[in-house]
């Protein structure tokens, strides 16, 4: 309990950083329960999604199975689903199907790509190296995935089900710019917290002045009136 009202400028400073690590924590947590998934938010970071989603939004990713199972373009034009289209594709057509998140050829070290699923592929038993997986696609490209290569990748295999992350959800816009940029925001906010600190202890500082100085005003008062008073 001394440690939660302690004015002690130091410890009331790792207090503040611990109720930030909690309250992060807590909604990681929440963000878990509620997506079933991780990470359950992503910033978007190139413009292949444009105009359906642009650079800094923050989207909310959802498990595969959460909500339904992922509805492929193909899919959802018979039965008219889709999500984030609003807008044509770069060539012009209506865009239907889930947005997802997958991991490039299953590769975890690389950042997820978020496009749409734009059919079922199904691997051709007479070709060793084919793969069943999802046929993916930017809204803002002229090729699928698996029609181009990333660098020190290769080509982009079809999305296999266990390289899926997610599915998009909902988006927030330029609240993405903030993990775009963590390093940056991160300096800004221990700035910020410093700053904060020292106004505190300063503030603090002067107010014992202060009452040190009052105290000792009042002190000299006393023995004037006692002197007075002899008098």
């Amino acid at each position: 309990m001394k440690f939660l009202k302690t004015t002690d400028p130091t410890m009331s400073f790792i207090r503040d950083i611990l109720c930030v690590v909690c309250i992060v924590g807590l909604i990681v947590l929440g963000l878990y329960a509620v997506c079933g998934t991780w990470p359950a938010v992503v910033a978007v970071e190139s413009e292949s999604m444009v105009p359906n989603m642009n650079v800094g939004d923050l989207v909310i990713v959802v498990a595969p199975d959460r909500f339904g199972n992922i509805v492929t373009s193909e899919e959802g034009a018979v039965i008219g689903y889709g999500k984030y289209n609003e807008n044509p594709d770069r060539q012009g057509n209506k865009v239907y199907g889930d947005v997802i998140v997958y991991k490039p050829n299953g590769r975890g070290n690389l950042h997820p790509i978020i496009h749409r699923a734009i059919s079922w592929h199904e691997a051709d038993a007479s070709k060793p190296s084919d793969i069943s997986g999802y046929i993916t696609k930017g809204d803002n490209n002229n090729v699928y995935d698996q029609m181009a290569g990333l660098t020190n990748v290769g080509m982009i295999q079809p999305v296999k089900k266990e390289w899926v992350v997610g599915k998009a959800f909902f988006s927030i816009p330029y609240v993405g710019y903030a993990p775009l940029h963590i390093v940056e925001f991160a300096i800004i906010l221990i700035v910020i917290m410093v700053i904060h600190e020292l106004y505190i202890r300063n503030r603090d500082e002067n107010r014992g002045k202060d009452i040190s100085k009052d105290t000792k005003n009042n002190q000299k008062s006393n023995k004037g009136k006692k002197g007075l008073k002899k008098d």
